[in-house]
């Protein structure tokens, strides 16, 4: 009994562990791939969407350790790399919302309007929380505050493209169970 619950145990850590991986790649991928700069230095991206999916089909921790990754992944990786701290530490709080809103109260992200109010409640966050880095990086309320509309674009398609895949993923047999 003892060794066939290690090894459900094992089984689980390596199932997410590889959620996790996955997750990670397609975040930097839909963030990478179709990405389109404005203001003093902002991007809307697909990357919140892939965050607000993962918060709500696999679970917090996938989200809060991928979303994080992925998307500071894309600022180290690009003339963005100055963004990479605060977007590390402002994705990993979203997708820390999301999911424990998502999945609060046993719900297992199958309450819409639970995800709906995790979705605003984080894009909320990441507005707020790019206006507060920005604020420190350009010294400047006014450059902040350029960027605002275009954080506010992004998550609000992120959070509605979230919503559309996650209504066809929940249909798919592996997310019925």
């Amino acid at each position: 009994m003892e060794m066939k619950n290690s090894q459900s145990r094992s089984s689980q850590k390596i199932r997410e562990m590889v959620q996790i991986a996955l997750m990670t790649a397609i975040t930097y991928l839909a963030v990478s791939f179709l990405h389109i700069p404005y203001g003093s230095g902002g991007v809307v991206h697909l990357g919140d969407s892939i965050i607000f999916v993962t918060a709500i089909l696999f679970g917090t921790r996938q989200a809060v350790i991928s979303g994080a990754i992925g998307m500071t992944m894309f600022d180290a990786f690009s003339q963005y790399a100055y963004y990479a701290p605060y977007t590390f530490v402002i994705k990993a709080i979203m997708a820390l919302l999301i999911g424990l809103i998502a999945n609060s109260g046993h719900s297992k992200g199958n309450s819409w309007v639970k995800n709906i109010i995790g979705i605003v409640l984080a894009g909320i966050w990441g507005v707020a929380g790019y206006f507060g880095a920005e604020t420190i990086m350009y010294g400047s309320y006014y450059t902040a505050a350029i960027n605002v509309l275009g954080n506010v674009i992004q998550i609000t398609a992120g959070g509605t493209i979230a919503i559309v895949l996650v209504a066809a993923l929940k249909r798919t047999h592996y997310f019925s169970r």
